[in-house]
């Protein structure tokens, strides 16, 4: 049994099949937790995306930070796990952070403003998606490998992000 390590923050990522909760799965969930004492990179893959295993896995979690989330992430998840993680956990969508400080677009357009390194530069959202459909279709493990390695850099990239964006505060604070 694993001992339990309290994290303070959680940056959350989803993969889905497509746009619409109602006709969409999600496919991969992503968080990086970081703690006093580090962090560490969790992925729930398909049927092992459900209430239990999120709540177990943001158990300690006080804060949670997105790129969108409150348009897409979070409500996906309250629609396909029936939790409103909006009520439980301190939540801050860096991308309404980046447009108040005049960055724009999405999460690879403002990592890429902000010399945020990226190994996966041609994998988005789209080609997450066949990713998926391919893994599941034909079983190739290096799509599955791909998709996984897509949502890590997400979520470890919202780490670095957020740091970016508190240098910038402070810089303009001075």
């Amino acid at each position: 049994m694993e001992s339990h390590v309290f994290f303070c923050d959680a940056y959350l990522d989803i993969e889905t099949t497509g746009l619409d909760p109602a006709c969409s799965d999600i496919t991969v969930l992503g968080l990086y937790l970081e703690g006093q004492k580090g962090g560490r990179i969790v992925q729930l893959i398909g049927d092992a995306i459900n209430y239990l295993n999120l709540s177990r896995f943001l158990n300690g979690v006080k804060n949670i930070y997105t790129f969108n989330g409150s348009n897409f992430d979070l409500p996906f998840i309250k629609e396909k796990l029936g939790i409103d993680l909006r009520i439980f956990f301190n939540h801050c969508d860096l991308m309404y952070v980046c447009r108040g400080l005049g960055l724009y677009g999405g999460l690879k357009v403002v990592e890429k403003k902000l010399g945020i390194r990226r190994r996966l530069v041609d994998i988005d959202g789209r080609v997450a998606v066949f990713l998926w459909r391919e893994y599941k279709s034909s079983g190739d493990l290096n799509c599955l490998r791909i998709l996984l390695e897509y949502n890590r850099e997400d979520v470890y990239n919202l780490k670095i992000l957020r740091k970016k964006l508190e240098e910038i505060f402070r810089e303009r604070s001075l």
